[in-house]
């Protein structure tokens, strides 16, 4: 492991103006419900080198609602500033665009792996791998509708019969779409079983696009090892990166040649949780905030050895500041 070559950074150039430089090919994947700013930046700073925002909706009746607004980019948002849309209207999508980048976003990603039922039955995310001439519209649209670079996130197909990826991945690239991001699962498939890497190797052998594995990467270990079977650019981490962000530390090192990093013990830990939580009751006010924090915490139950009684106790919290407490307290087990 140790002896492979590390990975360059991926340069996307849009039609006209500044590239977009993501450095480590190292990307956390856009999550509904998790990929917010306060997760996005705690990301960046253990090392991912793209972090993308929630997907949100392209219809414009629904640009201006409370959940749209809290999803919206802006200007003092790290670099690249990365959005991703969901849509199946090349006018809506071309709109959101643009409303995406003149509030400061540099990369435009269109949502194709969504399998959620409520996304598909409206003929959006992940249905839209089945309808390869819509697609061709809606990426031709984006990009003609920004200068920035404009990326797909897309699954290997409808389903285990018909993984049409590699299809897909060619229309993209004649759209002049920058970049793909491919999780190794069908849309049937939704995040059940095993992902399956051949998919994506065919891919990245058949277009001249850089591409990012995305699917069952939770180690470094297993991050050398997709991009060895794949030959992908870069590795994107989704739902490995829930309650454990300072993976990408590690996953850094490893694409990147340098000695891994020794896991941060329990109280770096907590300092983490806490540094995200402050960032939470910022974003979200504190009403909301320490609800989305009782989430998050779910999710690093186990990093802290936490158990149920635990978990209900935080949950019965009814202010950020107990929450701190409780977080101090449980510093050293």
């Amino acid at each position: 492991m140790a002896e492979s070559p590390p990975l360059p950074p991926i340069i996307l150039h849009g039609r006209t103006g500044d590239p977009v430089i993501i450095d480590p090919p190292l990307a956390l994947a856009p999550m509904a419900g998790v990929s917010d700013r306060p997760f996005r930046q705690l990301c960046r700073e253990y090392g991912a080198g793209l972090v993308v925002t929630e997907m949100m909706s392209a219809k414009p009746e629904l640009q201006s609602s409370a959940k749209s607004r809290l999803r919206q980019i802006d200007s003092n948002d790290i670099e690249p500033r990365a959005v991703q849309l969901l849509g199946n209207d090349p006018f809506e999508l071309a709109e959101a665009a643009r409303f995406a980048v003149s509030q400061g976003a540099q990369l435009i990603d269109l949502n194709l792996g969504c399998p959620a039922k409520k996304v598909c039955k409206r003929a959006a995310g992940s249905a839209l791998m089945a309808e390869p001439d819509t697609v061709a519209r809606l990426l031709e649209a984006l990009v003609a509708a920004v200068d920035c670079p404009v990326s797909l996130k897309m699954r290997t197909g409808p389903d285990r019969e018909w993984r049409n990826a590699v299809a897909i991945a060619k229309i993209a690239e004649n759209a002049g779409i920058s970049m793909l991001s491919i999780h190794g699962r069908t849309r049937a498939d939704r995040y059940e079983g095993e992902a399956e890497y051949d998919t994506i190797a065919e891919v990245v052998a058949a277009v001249d696009l850089p591409v990012f594995a995305n699917g069952d990467i939770t180690t470094p270990q297993k991050a050398r090892q997709v991009i060895a079977h794949t030959g992908a650019a870069g590795i994107m981490v989704g739902r490995g990166a829930f309650g454990q962000p300072w993976i990408f530390s590690a996953l850094k090192a490893e694409l990147t040649g340098q000695p891994l990093p020794s896991p941060p013990d329990r109280a770096e830990r907590v300092v983490a949780i806490k540094k995200q939580f402050e960032k939470i009751y910022h974003h979200y006010g504190d009403s909301l905030g320490i609800r989305i924090a009782r989430k998050h915490l779910g999710w690093y139950a186990a990093s802290l050895e936490l158990g149920e009684e635990d978990r209900a106790v935080f949950n019965r919290f009814e202010h950020p500041e107990q929450q701190r407490q409780w977080l101090a307290q449980h510093a050293n087990g």
